[in-house]
Parts: structure tokens; sequence; C-alpha cells
């Protein structure tokens, strides 16, 4: 008999891990269920298809995917779809300057950037990673999984949740005793917006951090939503003007297009050779690519455009109804998003984890709207998080919530 033993063989920390989780873990799509959990784009990706033979498919009069190529390697360096990101990115809000293709590392959705910048900037079971909880619960899977230690500050409390800057700063100070070769924090992950808040951080809030006098380290601010708030609050291009920002975006959310699993991060030239040299040689496939430059042409940004204009609507309908159904609490987050975050409310007017977590359930298991429970996340007490839907599935989650509070509640 084989002597291996799972115990003893594989790394502790990967035993001890918790697998990130959401809500399909306990509620599948079923094909009847509304989805408004995992603030998906409803309105879908900014390209329809066709099929014109067995061997190519065709995206909407856009370029064609020639399925008959599908046994070459894809480009190592994505040198057109970091051109695309870039013109999108270039603004010239907050520099002057302009990012290029060599600003620019591409992934598997920003999963892979999180999890490479740990390996290039932590020593397992000796360095730290920071983070603002409540915030993505990748960042400590990802440590976890390369046996990083968490350093946490929490958010201010609701509904702002801003930055605890001094709370940031004085960690950041106390790390290393002040010598900055001694650094044991190398990263601080922040969201903006946040999730689950969907609160923007402030730009000031953020120099201040990256002016630390002392800390030698990375600040990666994730942007996964930023393409639903105002008008130039990305802060992408603004990696031009420090050394150690990473500026952490996806195609997931506004463009609708989670199923391809396309993430970028924009940071110094100096950080982005350090992430293309050690990420796989091919890590982004054809099909993502030729999707994902489609989607980021004239065509596609002009539909992801008008589906975000969608989203947004239906958000400000569920920012006016939601407080209108009895039992729904206040708003504990930002509206910088395509999601919101309601405290559900017990019979004395407290938000109520309890009361949060039935609802969560009899929404998904007896009407079929699937949202999520965030009443465990710090400073999130009684909260649920939902995902803004199209005009049909906004108005099937405020019927049902409404019933279902009534239910829950007596």
């Amino acid at each position: 008999m084989s002597p291996f033993n799972l115990q003893t063989c594989c790394r502790p920390n990967i035993l001890a891990l918790e697998p990130y989780r959401c809500a399909r873990d306990d509620y599948k799509d079923d094909g009847t269920n509304i989805l408004l959990d995992a603030n998906e784009n409803a309105y879908g990706p900014p390209i329809t298809s066709s099929s014109s033979d067995e061997t190519t498919t065709s995206l909407d009069s856009g370029p064609e995917i020639n399925l008959l190529t599908l046994h070459r390697y894809p480009d190592p360096h994505q040198s057109q779809l970091k051109s695309l990101l870039c013109n999108l990115r270039n603004t010239h809000v907050h520099t002057p300057l302009t990012l290029t293709p060599a600003n620019l590392f591409v992934g598997v959705g920003s999963d892979e950037a999180i999890d490479a910048l740990l390996r290039a900037f932590c020593v397992p079971g000796r360095d730290s990673i920071l983070v603002c909880p409540p915030t993505y619960g990748m960042y400590s899977v990802s440590a976890q999984v390369n046996d990083v230690s968490l350093v946490k500050v929490p958010l201010l409390p609701a509904p702002g949740f801003g930055l605890d800057v001094p709370g940031i700063l004085s960690a950041l100070s106390s790390d290393g005793g002040g010598d900055s070769s001694s650094s044991r924090i190398k990263l601080v992950y922040l969201c903006s917006p946040g999730n689950p808040t969907g609160s923007l951080l402030s730009k000031q809030d953020l120099q201040r951090i990256l002016e630390h006098p002392t800390w030698n380290g990375v600040v990666v601010l994730d942007e996964a939503y930023v393409d639903f708030a105002p008008e130039g609050a990305s802060l992408a291009e603004w990696v031009l003007e420090w050394p150690n920002l990473v500026v952490m975006q996806t195609l997931s959310k506004a463009f609708g297009l989670a199923g391809i699993r396309l993430g970028a991060a924009f940071t110094s030239e100096p950080i982005a050779r350090v992430l293309n040299s050690l990420k796989a040689p091919y890590n982004v496939n054809n099909l993502t690519s030729v999707i994902a430059e489609y989607a980021l042409g004239e065509r596609g940004l002009g539909r992801m455009r008008e589906n975000r204009r969608k989203l947004v609507e239906q958000r400000d309908r569920l920012l006016a109804e939601l407080p209108k159904i009895d039992g729904v609490g206040r708003l504990r987050g930002g509206e910088a998003s395509n999601f919101l975050l309601y405290e559900m409310l017990n019979k004395e007017g407290k938000p109520d984890n309890g009361v949060a977590l039935k609802v969560y359930e009899k929404l998904a298991e007896t009407k079929g709207v699937v949202v999520r429970f965030r009443g465990k996340e710090h400073g999130c007490e009684g909260c649920l998080r939902i995902t803004v839907g199209t005009d049909e599935e906004v108005s099937r989650l405020l019927a049902a919530l409404e019933r279902t509070l009534a239910e829950v509640r007596g």
C-alpha cells in the first residue's frame, strides 16, 4: 500500500485554505432563476454572433475567429489588445503623460494579476499584504495560497466606507521599524469602487498612502467596477506618476464579458516587465483576445456604453424603489457600481443578519431570485448585495423582495 499521506505531504496553508465562495455554490442556475448575485452585466456582451460555416465564427461584422488556426499559440505579448486598453484609459484627466503597452500586464481575469503580484513581491512565510475589509475575498484567498499573512485595517464605518488613512499609515510606519529595507508589508490591496461597498475611494486618500516616506511596497487599486462610476474616475493613467502604483481592471463587468476571463494591470514599466516575465507564456488565448479586441473597438464600445446607460437607469430605479419596501433599511455603500448594498430590518427596525439570511435563502429557493448575503462582512450587518439587472429582472426582484420580507418578518 502506498505510504502517501495528504495531510503530511500537502502544504499546511493549502490544507487550511477556505476557497472563494459565491451564491451559486448554494443556488445553481436552472434556467428560471434571475442571477443578481455576482455583479455581472445583465445586458450581456457588446457583441452578437452568427455562424457562417463550420470553421469560423463572425462577431457582428467584426473580425472572424478562424477555428482552423487554433493549433497555433496566441500572441504572448498581446500588443494590439494592450494598445486598445491604453486608448480607452488615456483620458489625460490625471496626468499629461500617455500610457503605452509597456505599462500593461494582461491575464486571466484580475485574479491572475492579484496572484502574480503576490508571487512577485512577497516571500512565502515571511511577508504580508494589507487589506481593508469589507473587500474582495480573493485578496485573502490568494495570500493564503502563497503563504502570505494579512494585515487588516478596516474601512471607515458605513455609509462612507472610506479609507482609514491614519490607520493604514500607522501600519506601514510600524512595518520594519521604519526601515524601508525591512518592510514586510509588500502590497496594499484597495478596491474602488469597493466590493461589496460600491463606494469610490478618494484620490487624495490614495495619494497620502503613496506618499508614505519610509514604506517600500506597492499599492494595488482594483477598479473592476470603475466604468459604472462618474466619468474620469479611473486612475489607470496615474500609474505614470507613481512608480509603485498598480491599477487593475477587467472586461467582466461593464463590458459584460465575464466568460472570456480577461483582466489588465496598468503600472510602471519596471513592474509591468516583472509581471510579464513571470506569467505563463501564452496566458491569454486567441478566442479571448479576438473578442476583447472587438469589444474595445468603436462598435463594441458603443454597445458597452449603451448597456451601461441602461444599467445605470435600473440602478437609479432601485435606489428610488427599494426604500419604499417595508423592511428594507439604509443603503450602506455607495452608488458607483452595478450593485447596491442594503440593510434588511427586523420588526424593531434594526438591521438583522437572521432576517437577511432568511430573505436571501427564500428569494432563491421560492422566488428564483439569487442575490448575495453579505452580513458577515465587516460593517455590513444585515446586508444583502443586489446586482442591478434588466428592467424585467428588477421588476421581479422588487416584487419578490416585498413578498419575502413580509413572510420573514411576519
